[in-house]
């Protein structure tokens, strides 16, 4: 699967992070009300964030959010984790958009481009979120991933964090809320 497309959609394109993008997404990151849910909250820390934005750049697999109109960074999305045994799998995660594109049509638009482009490899598409994070979940759950039984401890600065995993098929997505 390809981990680094450019997705185009109708408000927004979606491009591999590059490393002149550190300045335009902390000026994203630094509002710690993203981060309120979040188990880390200290993305919102400049020292943290950089440090962040470098594994990011290291693991390859980022999509930087672009808003077409301006051009303007808002935020980005990674593909991770992925798979090849039963029909294949990809994880979904890192996201943030900015707070003034909260509540309308950017993560709709954001996730249709990019378990359309994951569904054309792959079989399944997992989303790993904070048990506390329930911002997340509840988005997670509008584009219609399921929350599976399964708990992942994911290790963060020295402490293992419990996130629920959600997940959609295949067969799902194209039944489902974002198939259009």
């Amino acid at each position: 699967m390809d981990r680094q497309p450019i997705l185009e959609g109708a408000r927004l394109m979606l491009r591999p992070l590059a490393p002149e993008d550190r300045d335009a997404l902390f000026a994203v990151a630094c509002d710690p009300e993203l981060w309120a849910q979040h188990p880390v909250p200290e993305r919102s820390e400049e020292a943290y964030f950089n440090s962040y934005f470098e594994k990011l750049l290291e693991r390859r697999g980022t999509l930087v959010i672009v808003r077409k109109e301006d051009g303007a960074l808002i935020g980005s999305s990674t593909y991770s984790n992925h798979r090849r045994e039963g029909g294949g799998a990809v994880e979904i995660g890192s996201t943030f958009i900015a707070r003034m594109q909260w509540g309308g049509t950017t993560n709709r638009e954001l996730k249709h481009l990019m378990l359309n482009h994951a569904f054309r490899t792959v079989a399944l598409v997992e989303f790993l979120i904070g048990e506390e994070n329930w911002r997340s979940r509840r988005a997670t759950e509008k584009i219609g991933a399921i929350l599976t039984d399964r708990v992942v401890m994911v290790e963060n600065a020295g402490r293992g964090i419990p996130h629920l995993v959600y997940e959609i098929t295949r067969d799902d997505f194209l039944a489902g809320p974002l198939a259009s």
